[in-house]
């Protein structure tokens, strides 16, 4: 089984847009940043893609904006695997701003397995399988209490 992967940032100045606030297409980056961060700790990062030949790539993103985040503002992004078959894993996203305990962003990723290759689609490698495993349904991906002390 997975567990949530945290990745703590602080809001930098190249992220702010002309309203004052951490721009839309940040998150979608955030996000990117994320789930790459996440795959490395599993041990699948572009080293063993490359050496398996196939890698995921996003097909779908859902995304959903709830507050603003600012620049200096230190955001945690959440991120967990709820799903998979042999072509898709499912990845869930959670931002949360501990300064206020307030979730800022949603989001969720339909990723496909692809032969690096072609770029068609591939079954995932039994390596794959093992690594993508969805979150536990006994662990609340959206318990932030570690950072409410």
């Amino acid at each position: 089984m997975s567990t949530v992967f945290d990745l703590k940032i602080t809001v930098q100045p190249e992220h702010i847009d002309v309203l004052g606030h951490v721009n839309n297409v940040v998150y979608l980056s955030w996000m990117q940043d994320a789930a790459t961060a996440h795959i490395e700790a599993l041990g699948l990062g572009l080293k063993e893609y490359l050496e398996l030949k196939h890698a995921m790539v996003a097909v779908e993103h859902h995304v959903q904006y709830r507050k603003a985040a600012l620049q200096g503002e230190e955001i945690i992004l959440r991120t967990w695997l709820n799903d998979i078959n042999a072509l898709y894993s499912f990845r869930q996203y959670a931002f949360y701003r501990p300064s206020d305990r307030a979730v800022l962003f949603m989001g969720n990723t339909q990723w496909a397995c692809i032969e690096i290759a072609t770029g068609r689609p591939k079954r995932m490698s039994p390596t794959f399988m093992q690594a993508y495993q969805p979150l536990s349904e006994a662990e609340n991906p959206m318990d932030f209490s570690i950072y409410n002390a």
